[in-house]
């Protein structure tokens, strides 16, 4: 960023941006059509597989599957919008060809890691992913806030690193098994102390990639990162944890984790919803909105339901991705505003309820969520908060008519719920080949206790009472601040 000089009103000779040229280097010209064509080849090859179903598995290193083949898809995907996206915002940045090798070197690691059965592959390929995403970070070699974050980052990932090849050795050694597939089709040949220890180890390693409280410093910190690299870094990377989750759902159900996965998830999921309203800065709303995300994703994986996890992750990759892309656009809209109080009147609050009741009965129509006995009533829950807020936002506008306030909300979810409940079921499909990827859990006392306690933040949350109470607005004010190494503590040079 340039700063004014009021002696001879010259820019300054270094700055936190660092311009070269204006021209496009030709590794980006290269990449960016090279991914689309990754792309385009891993939804042919998906269109196969659903036809003819093989098996696809290389000496029970590498294996080939749906699942595998929806993350590709997805991953792809995100990785050539970035790059195309990228071709031109990075235009003239110095290290614009460092980047582009190192979305490239992250996309691979991301499919490597997905395909891989052996967990000598898996845990390299969950290493890269932490080295590119890192570098990633810190791409902006002369910006000193960038590497502290980039330092900061890699880490976190080291840990995660090491936690997860923690408990993936100790079952190898366990079980004799050095495959995905050995190790959980031998989970009960070991003693439970050692299924929990190992669990653990696994469930903090995805926590912390996720940015999960209390691991989310990494992730407030990375905002240093170019924009291209903070859309891949929210739609892509910090959605990994899922995909190991899913992976080893077998382990964590015979563990007995689910619950302790249930209360982390959610509790990340309200607190950072109310920090994210404290925010002002445009990518640290995001931040804060992706930790909240990654805590519903972990708490559908609580649940039991590792699908719907995985269908939440591949939405909240497009959603995200958009958001980091367009927020150039939103900065330049946006203006100060008085913050709005929620006044609800009683017909709109009827309305509220009646279409939130009305969306979640949909939902688990469509879905198959009807039993009221087990964890799919959390998820029909969060169905009728998602859409009565949505329809609170619609009635509350006063430049629609009786009719439209009528109309809108019915076309919207049912048309959300719809789509939600395609891609639901096209998700369960494809992990169809994998054990426990949908085990709903009996309700039990502390889910139904948390559950409440869900509602009532949501409640503190939408009402702002937390703003009412100082210790409470200074303590969430604190908990959502980068680390105090990567923002003003280096001065440009001039």
């Amino acid at each position: 960023m340039f700063s004014n000089n009021n002696q001879n009103n010259k820019l300054p000779e270094k700055s936190s941006i660092v311009i070269s040229d204006f021209k496009i280097p030709f590794i980006s010209k290269v990449i960016s059509p090279l991914l689309w064509i990754f792309n385009v080849g891993t939804i042919l090859l998906l269109i196969y597989f659903l036809i003819n179903t093989p098996q696809w598995n290389w000496n029970n290193i590498f294996r080939i599957n749906g699942f595998t083949l929806l993350i590709w898809v997805t991953v792809t995907f995100f990785s050539a919008i970035v790059s195309s996206y990228a071709k031109d915002y990075l235009k003239g940045f110095l290290f614009q060809k460092r980047f582009t090798f190192l979305s490239l070197g992250f996309t691979l690691s991301v499919m490597l890691f997905v395909m891989s059965n052996h967990i000598a592959a898996l845990l390299v390929s969950w290493f890269l992913m932490g080295v590119f995403m890192a570098r990633l970070i810190g791409v902006d070699a002369k910006w000193g806030e960038a590497k502290e974050a980039s330092n900061l980052a890699q880490k976190f990932f080291l840990t995660s690193t090491m936690l997860l090849s923690a408990g993936m050795l100790l079952l190898a050694y366990q079980t004799n098994q050095y495959t995905l597939d050995g190790i959980l089709g031998s989970l009960e040949s070991i003693s439970f102390p050692i299924l929990l220890a190992a669990s653990l180890l696994i469930i903090v390693a995805a926590l912390i990639q996720s940015a999960i409280y209390p691991f989310h410093r990494w992730l407030l910190s990375a905002m240093t990162a170019p924009t291209p690299a903070s859309a891949l870094m929210h739609a892509g990377f910090v959605n990994g944890s899922g995909i190991l989750l899913a992976l080893v759902s077998t382990l964590l159900i015979a563990s007995n984790s689910l619950t302790l996965l249930f209360v982390i998830g959610g509790l990340t999921a309200v607190l950072a919803q109310f920090t994210k309203l404290l925010q002002v800065n445009v990518k640290q709303k995001l931040a804060c909105s992706t930790i909240a995300q990654m805590g519903f994703m972990i708490m559908q994986c609580g649940l039991g339901f590792f699908n719907a996890a995985v269908a939440h992750l591949i939405l909240h990759g497009f959603y995200k991705a958009y958001l980091f892309l367009s927020s150039g656009e939103e900065i330049a809209l946006s203006a100060p505003q008085k913050k709005l109080k929620i006044k609800i009147k009683p017909l709109q609050a009827f309305a509220v309820l009646l279409f939130g009741l009305a969306g979640a009965a949909l939902f688990g129509l469509l879905t198959g969520k009807t039993n009221m006995a087990d964890s799919s009533i959390f998820l029909t829950l969060i169905v009728a908060i998602t859409v009565g807020q949505a329809t609170y936002n619609i009635v509350k506008e006063k430049t629609l008519s009786f009719a439209q306030k009528t109309i809108v909300p019915i076309a919207l979810f049912v048309t959300g719920i719809s789509l939600y409940a395609l891609l639901y079921h096209g998700v369960t499909k494809l992990m169809s080949g994998m054990p426990m990827i949908e085990v709903p859990q009996s309700l039990s006392l502390i889910q139904i206790v948390f559950g409440v306690i869900f509602l009532i933040g949501f409640f503190v949350m939408k009402l702002a009472i937390y703003r009412k109470v100082p210790w409470l607005y200074v303590k969430l004010l604190n908990i959502s601040q980068p680390d105090t190494n990567t923002i003003l503590k280096y001065k440009s040079t001039k």
